[in-house]
């Protein structure tokens, strides 16, 4: 079959870029090289893998995991089934971060449930000074971090366990984290590709739960982890800013505030030790 045959194929069952990215995945080329080469033969092994990768794509497989990469802030990033998809609206959460460490040169970054390790290797790459420490629970997602720190060529320390468990006693300048924050019985969790996605980074799990746990325990334990004058960001849920914010005032951080995404929604939430 040719590339133009097999791109036809493809898209009868899938969206056309999708159908697109996949090809070029199987022929190992660029889209130029399709259009210059439309008659390329693909060997049947080459259209076997097509044809599996447009099977599971049409039965809701997000396409990053069949990529096994994902953009986020302008970089690629290596995503495997043990770790969330990034979300463009978790580019705020950098944005806001970078604003917060522009007068320091040496600060010390916190990334927990780092996941893929974007948030902490995007930071240490814009933040060339800072000292970058990320926790997860999942040995496999650390391992997937650790291959993009590598990557993008930036040096990061990978902790393994539960939220500040293995830190010891270190304080930092900025805390980041964007948790499980899927309320249990949130019908979202079975569409958009979502079934495929690590339930751990999605929901805390707690049956009847609001999806709150873990920004709880997050929140309640910065205190005691941010250096003077430090400031804890958080990505949270589309109707969670009000709790969020509360929790925030409770543990007495200040110039609490919350942040809209480009869709307009409240999506992090953050406030200052003094």
């Amino acid at each position: 079959m040719t590339v133009d045959a097999a791109w036809r194929f493809a898209r009868q069952r899938i969206a056309r870029l999708d159908a697109r990215l996949l090809l070029e995945q199987v022929m190992v080329c660029t889209h130029a090289d399709l259009i210059a080469h439309p008659t390329r033969m693909l060997c049947a092994d080459q259209f076997a893998r097509l044809d599996a990768l447009v099977s599971r794509r049409a039965e809701g497989e997000p396409l990053a995991y069949l990529l096994g990469s994902a953009e986020f802030y302008g970089l690629e990033f290596a995503v495997t089934p043990a770790v969330l998809i990034p979300r463009p609206e978790t580019e705020l959460l950098v944005d806001l971060a970078i604003e917060r460490l522009q007068s320091s040169s040496c600060a010390r970054i916190l990334d927990l449930g780092t996941g893929s390790g974007v948030l902490a290797v995007t930071l240490a790459r814009q933040c060339r000074g800072a000292s970058v420490t990320a926790v997860d629970l999942s040995s496999a997602a650390l391992a997937v971090a650790s291959t993009n720190a590598a990557r993008h060529a930036v040096e990061v320390s990978f902790l393994l366990g539960h939220w500040y468990a293995p830190l010891g006693d270190n304080r930092f300048d900025l805390i980041v984290a964007n948790p499980p924050y899927v309320a249990h019985a949130d019908p979202h969790l079975q569409h958009n590709g979502l079934p495929f996605e690590p339930r751990m980074a999605l929901t805390d799990g707690v049956v009847g739960g609001d999806g709150l746990a873990c920004l709880r325990a997050i929140i309640g334990g910065a205190g005691a982890r941010l250096r003077p004058g430090g400031w804890l960001l958080v990505e949270h849920g589309y109707d969670q800013a009000a709790a969020v914010r509360q929790m925030l005032a409770q543990q007495g951080l200040l110039e609490l505030d919350s942040w809209c995404d480009l869709a307009g929604i409240e999506r992090v939430s953050g406030g200052r030790l003094d």
